[in-house]
């Protein structure tokens, strides 16, 4: 079932055509510009820019750096604030006249992930990390969604971890790599320390340098490159449309997307 796929973030609004039981994308994928400020009207203007793109007016999935509860929007990292409270999934809709389902970015890069990428096959708990502006985080459970985890903001030396760790921390305090990846080693053996998961994959652009900072994070739990790169939250939020509009039920979110995969597992939101 092809779904279009949309990935709003700070910098940019990116969407694609994905086949959303392959995980494939089936066109090429239009960036247009965030508009300065983000504020939602303006964005909701721009996701019905790359929805006539395509000429499309069938379900569309939406990501989102934010808390998403039921559509609405609970924090607003790298957007204007004024989306706290606002209803993204009613304002997409309005603006674009398509069904819409509004899914947290890392949450729909995991599932991704979980379901075609670096966590296929894998038990028990899975953390996936997006390093970038901040840190997007997705936690699974048996290939099970823990919806909504900020764990990007857990208190590391007496301040937020993703200050301190995140890609944009290296880059604006111009670290090496072995600087920053020991501040990677201490967020990384919090998580484990708090969680016990089984695998960390990781993603965001930087990812793709992996050699140079993995060797500095000592873990028990095993590091993975996401295999989906810069895709993974179009292809995650397309998948997060058709569990809903094809599967007709919220409650079991993607349930058949990976019962192939993992037996018992769901991506599930």
């Amino acid at each position: 079932m092809q779904i279009l796929g949309i990935d709003i973030g700070g910098s940019g609004i990116k969407g694609a055509l994905v086949d959303a039981e392959t995980g494939e994308m089936i066109s090429e994928r239009f960036r247009l510009v965030t508009p300065k400020g983000a504020r939602p009207a303006d964005v909701a203007e721009v996701v019905g820019q790359v929805v006539q793109h395509f000429d499309w007016h069938g379900p569309v999935g939406c990501t989102f750096p934010a808390i998403i509860r039921n559509g609405v929007a609970h924090s607003a990292a790298n957007v204007d604030d004024s989306w706290i409270g606002t209803d993204a999934q009613a304002l997409f809709q309005e603006t674009t006249g398509c069904p819409v389902t509004v899914i947290n970015d890392a949450d729909a890069a995991g599932i991704a992930e979980i379901v075609f990428g670096a966590g296929k096959d894998q038990p028990g708990v899975i953390i996936m990390l997006t390093l970038g502006t901040g840190i997007g985080t997705a936690l699974f459970v048996d290939g099970h969604l823990v919806p909504n985890t900020e764990l990007g903001h857990i208190e590391m030396n007496g301040d937020d971890a993703e200050q301190q760790a995140a890609d944009s921390a290296r880059k604006r305090e111009d670290l090496s790599w072995k600087k920053w990846g020991k501040r990677l080693n201490q967020y990384f053996q919090t998580l484990e320390f708090l969680l016990s998961p089984d695998l960390f994959i990781v993603g965001g652009g930087v990812s793709k340098k992996s050699q140079k900072f993995f060797r500095y994070i000592e873990t028990r739990a095993p590091l993975a490159v996401a295999q989906m790169r810069n895709e993974a939250s179009i292809i995650g939020g397309a998948m997060a449309a058709h569990a809903i509009f094809h599967n007709g039920d919220e409650d079991h979110f993607g349930q058949r997307e990976t019962s192939g995969n993992q037996g018992q597992g769901d991506e599930t939101g």
